[in-house]
């Protein structure tokens, strides 16, 4: 299919309106490839950050991390045109419409069909404001063929930002180092005739230039994203840090996978609920205390409570190590006081092991009157105890 696109008016002329210019470009989707396909990815994972922030060091592990095949789509490399070079060159922004028009045309490449990483964008408030459209118009759509035989191909949009933040000096030091790796790895390059020659950006290599591509960051681009936490899904990652830092950052943020599938308004009903690693970590506390607690206000059970572990239930659990868990019957007095069964219950806590104690309520007979038929029975209490642990992996598939 042909592709229309209007002239663009340089950036310093350009229509700041973010609905003319959104209404336009549409206008030319429609035209050039037909309303019934305009198919955008269910998934987009806006990757913003101050430059040297990281985003291009962590695009393929964000995309590992959530199985997207599709390359990246990196803002920059879009735009490729001269002037957009000489713009760039000198620390500024392409104008909005380019970029936007650009963009909207490689989102609807069939291999961006379900999910696709944005590195860059959106940078300015028009770019915001003609995102929210886009998503408007995608929710539109999916209501519009919802009763077709092409429903399946509009999806639920859902919208993911995430932010890398440096500071300017961390910023500065990283974009001058990475023109000097740059400048390295091209004369090696050149040398040795054998491998591809890296991008040597103006920015890179001039401290000034370098500071006025953080400040435009700062002033035009981070006001823009932030703008976006009220509406999309939103994770502000700290990337001053090493990278296996950043990383395990990124991961944490994006473990809860259900706020990526689901639509927005089901995932803010839901998210009062807290996640499981909240709770977990609440508990570990909470478990510390109460710990420290028997130490303080019951020692002499919670030493009772020690041995038995050590001398009764220690040699059952390592016999049964293979297996990854154990179960031991008991008798004992010492947990008629319920304050000792939970004592157990969180030692082995604490230890790394999984316990469960059940009390069984026996009725013994012990004689008979055979005058009467009244029987005599005792009663008695049996504890069942089950530890669960990580077993051997031997002889297991």
């Amino acid at each position: 299919m042909s592709q229309k696109t209007s002239p663009t008016p340089p950036a310093d002329l350009e229509i700041k309106d973010a609905q003319l210019i959104f209404n336009r470009i549409w206008k030319e989707l429609e035209d050039s490839f037909g309303v019934e396909n305009l198919r955008f990815p269910k998934e987009l994972i806006l990757l913003g950050g101050a430059p040297g922030s990281g985003k291009g060091t962590n695009t393929n592990f964000i995309r590992e991390v959530r199985g997207i095949k599709a390359a990246p789509i990196v803002i920059s490399q879009l735009l490729d045109s001269p002037e957009a070079r000489k713009i760039k060159a000198g620390g500024g922004m392409v104008g909005d419409e380019e970029v936007l028009r650009l963009l909207f045309h490689e989102l609807l490449k069939p291999e961006f069909r379900d999910s696709a990483v944005l590195d860059g964008f959106p940078r300015t408030n028009v770019q915001v404001e003609c995102l929210k459209m886009l998503y408007d118009r995608m929710v539109m759509l999916r209501r519009q063929f919802s009763d077709t035989p092409q429903a399946h191909h509009f999806r639920q949009p859902v919208f993911h930002i995430m932010v890398l933040f440096v500071d300017e000096v961390e910023s500065i030091a990283r974009q001058l180092r990475r023109g000097q790796e740059t400048l390295a790895h091209n004369a090696e390059v050149r040398h040795a005739g054998v491998g591809e020659l890296e991008e040597e950006r103006a920015t890179d290599f001039d401290p000034e230039l370098a500071r006025n591509r953080y400040r435009t960051f700062k002033e035009k681009t981070y006001d823009a994203l932030v703008s976006l936490k009220q509406i999309f899904h939103y994770h502000f990652i700290n990337a001053q840090a090493p990278v296996e830092e950043v990383r395990r950052n990124i991961i944490r943020e994006l473990d809860y996978q259900s706020s990526l599938e689901l639509d927005p308004r089901t995932y803010d009903t839901l998210r009062h609920i807290p996640l499981a690693d909240e709770i977990v970590l609440q508990a570990r506390q909470e478990l510390v205390n109460r710990l420290d607690g028997y130490q303080v206000q019951h020692r002499e059970l919670l030493q009772a409570v020690v041995h038995f572990v050590q001398e009764k239930m220690m040699p059952v659990i390592m016999r049964y190590a293979v297996t990854g868990r154990a179960t031991i019957n008991t008798e004992e007095t010492l947990f008629h006081d319920t304050l000792a069964v939970a004592m157990l219950i969180d030692i082995f806590s604490e230890r790394g092991f999984q316990a469960m104690v059940d009390i069984h309520r026996l009725e013994i007979p012990e004689k008979v009157d055979l005058t009467t038929g009244e029987i005599t029975t005792r009663h008695k209490r049996v504890y069942r105890m089950t530890v669960f642990f990580s077993g051997s992996k031997i002889r297991r598939g």
